[in-house]
């Protein structure tokens, strides 16, 4: 059995739903300090990070993976227990095989065998890990970041474990994502009786219209690189539960996923004129979950380009799709950053799986990305 699998298989055992990491970690230090990797926890709060870096010269190329899960939902669901990894018919199911198990997995042998084949490689390998990527991600990579930019740690090239794969494995690779921004907007009215809706105001009523407009604006037309902004309302809420009351207040949950033709400021400006538009009461609260990326070219995707060609034989495509990453506490930092990982068809969802032929693959794309980047005399 292959010595990824086998880790895979370790990491999946430990139950390490967000925001706890129970020791994956630890396994990962385990192995590469022997390879000449410092390891370092950079933990802040309830979440546990680790850098581990091999060398302190530039170029530094970075892994960055979470060893956090998403809960496993309904266990009678799956085929069989979530922690447990099983094989059946050339598939690895656990909760966190193709997110982001198998992602680390893969580029931590990739980084065994390069090191072995090369100890005396160009520049710098680390690996970051944090257990809050699938939280709110608070105590995560933001804070390491910091850690790092104070102490003029500047990262190159940073490669993202996510699983960016659609229908087989290197046929995608992410190099940017949109920004998210998330509002709650409470708006006020006054609670009454439905039969005597002239003593009241319905917040619904009046939030209607607004709502309406937020939802048809054309923010932007997109660009090369990124679809139109979207606004999309999540949550609604309002109302006692009784059918003969008119609520008080109503309470709307809505993301904007946004392009590098907007910025934050430019959104809640024109969000609050047409709000005021209309003339009620109302609350609006932001959170800025991640501002748009890019890494439009550059070295990086042009060696992860050549891997993919060398080790699969055909051409990558480059995408900003799918929902944000860590990687976007990477890229203001000036580094070259993309993401390219398992397929992504069975994340977060109940019999979650990674094929093992996928696995060796990948973890022999990212050998070859090392291998153009950082071998002593290779181009």
């Amino acid at each position: 059995m292959s010595e990824t699998l086998e880790l895979l298989k370790e990491l999946i055992q430990r139950e390490s739903v967000t925001p706890n990491d129970l020791g994956c970690q630890d396994i990962l230090a385990e192995r590469l300090v022997k390879l000449g990797f410092i390891d370092e926890r950079l933990n802040f709060d309830d979440t546990q990070n680790q850098w581990l870096r091999r060398g302190q010269q530039g170029p530094l190329f970075v892994f960055l993976g979470h060893t956090d899960v998403v809960p496993p939902g309904p266990l009678d669901k799956w085929d069989s227990p979530p922690f447990q990894p099983t094989i059946r018919d050339g598939q690895l199911y656990g909760r966190g095989a193709a997110d982001m198990k198998g992602g680390i997995a893969a580029f931590v042998t990739a980084v065994e065998r390069f090191v072995t084949a090369h100890p005396e490689h160009k520049g710098s390998i680390a690996i970051l890990m944090t257990s809050d990527e699938e939280g709110i991600a608070t105590h995560g990579v933001v804070k390491v970041v910091e850690v790092l930019e104070q102490r003029q740690e500047k990262i190159d090239w940073c490669l993202v474990g996510e699983p960016s794969s659609d229908k087989q494995i290197g046929d995608v690779i992410r190099v940017g994502r949109r920004g998210s921004l998330c509002a709650k907007l409470t708006v006020f009215g006054i609670q009454g009786h439905v039969a005597y809706p002239e003593l009241a105001e319905n917040p619904i009523h009046t939030l209607a219209p607004a709502l309406k407009e937020l939802t048809e604006e054309v923010w932007d037309h997109g660009n090369a690189f990124f679809p139109p902004t979207r606004l999309q309302v999540s949550n609604i809420n309002g109302g006692t539960g009784a059918e003969n009351i008119i609520p008080g207040q109503v309470e709307v949950q809505f993301n904007l996923r946004f392009c590098t033709e907007l910025d934050e400021a430019t959104i809640k400006a024109r969000t609050q004129a047409i709000l005021d538009k209309y003339g009620f009461r109302y609350d609006l609260q932001w959170r800025l979950s991640g501002n748009p990326f890019l890494t439009s070219q550059g070295e990086l995707i042009e060696a992860t380009h050549a891997a993919i060609k060398t080790v699969c034989g055909f051409d990558t495509q480059d995408d900003t799709g799918g929902g944000t990453s860590d990687g976007r506490f990477i890229a203001p930092t000036g580094a070259q950053v993309i993401e390219l990982g398992p397929l992504n068809a069975s994340i977060h969802k109940v019999n979650e799986h990674i094929s093992l032929d996928d696995l060796e693959t990948l973890s022999n794309i990212y050998q070859q990305i090392l291998v153009n980047l950082l071998a002593q005399g290779h181009a």
